[in-house]
């Protein structure tokens, strides 16, 4: 069976689904965008769930107005971490069998573990987790940290090929060769592409998984296609990163090596005029 798989770091489900700002408005589209694909499954980051229930309640409600035909599962930022913060969700559609949802905890540093970074699905076949890897920080203040975590997810995600194959997504927070940002030179040592954090996404691979999209563009550079940027994040305080294709790839499909054969195709979606995340589609034969 053929499964279409879509990931994305929205940057706040709330301002997408409620705010009339002219960002909201395009995020909206990306959504409309995602809703005509008619994924199998869709794994969201960042999504910054509020605190309050009866705001939550109401969130969900528009979710499944936009979802109709999907079973929604959520995790947000609980204290001792900051309310509102990080989060992450899937929807899969109610055709598909009924997976065994799990939230796990890794033994990661200060209060990673209650921000609502990992949500995994146990399917009949093959596991799909997604993940919001923690930022190092501006001035790198949470690397030693992000280390850790770094180990500690590693470690999760080979207990997990112990049973059935792997297909993790999510916001790494990495580029993880020179090839997936438009200025390496000038951004070595920044967070998302320290040498450090590069050294662990290879540790990631060398355990046995793989860079879906890197497997069929092993060696593509600003466009993996004619006018299609490889690209899955544009800094939104750079006005001009997106028309300029000065952007880096961030956002990834993980798969256990084992699925290397069954992958057919593994691209960003276009966005438009919106900066910050693309959306990532998946497409394999399981």
């Amino acid at each position: 069976m053929e499964y279409q798989l879509i990931s994305w770091n929205i940057d706040s489900l709330n301002a997408a689904l409620t705010s009339k700002s002219p960002r909201s408005i395009l995020t909206r589209k990306v959504l409309q965008k995602i809703i005509q694909i008619h994924p199998d499954i869709v794994a969201l980051q960042e999504t910054k769930m509020p605190a309050d229930p009866n705001k939550v309640k109401k969130l969900l409600q528009l979710v499944t107005e936009y979802f109709p035909d999907y079973q929604v599962v959520y995790r947000s930022s609980q204290p001792p971490a900051r309310k509102g913060y990080a989060g992450t969700m899937i929807l899969y559609l109610q055709t598909l069998p009924q997976p065994q949802s799990s939230y796990p905890h890794i033994n990661a540093p200060e209060t990673m573990d209650d921000e609502g970074r990992i949500i995994t699905l146990e399917f009949p076949d093959f596991f799909v987790s997604t993940v919001y890897t923690p930022n190092s920080g501006q001035h790198l203040e949470r690397l030693s940290l992000r280390q850790i975590w770094d180990d500690k997810y590693r470690a999760y995600l080979m207990s997990l090929t112990q049973t059935k194959p792997v297909l993790a997504c999510g916001d790494f927070n990495v580029a993880h060769q020179e090839n997936d940002l438009a200025h390496p030179a000038n951004n070595h040592q920044t967070a998302g592409f320290t040498d450090e954090e590069r050294q662990k996404f290879s540790q990631l691979l060398e355990a046995g998984f793989i860079d879906a999209f890197r497997e069929i563009y092993p060696q593509a550079t600003g466009y993996y296609q004619e006018n299609c940027s490889l690209y899955t994040w544009f800094p939104q305080r750079v006005k001009t990163s997106k028309k300029n294709n000065s952007g880096w790839r961030i956002d990834y499909w993980v798969l256990s090596k084992t699925l290397t054969s069954k992958i057919k195709s593994c691209v960003p979606l276009t966005t438009g005029e919106r900066q910050d995340h693309l959306p990532i589609l998946l497409q394999i034969d399981l």
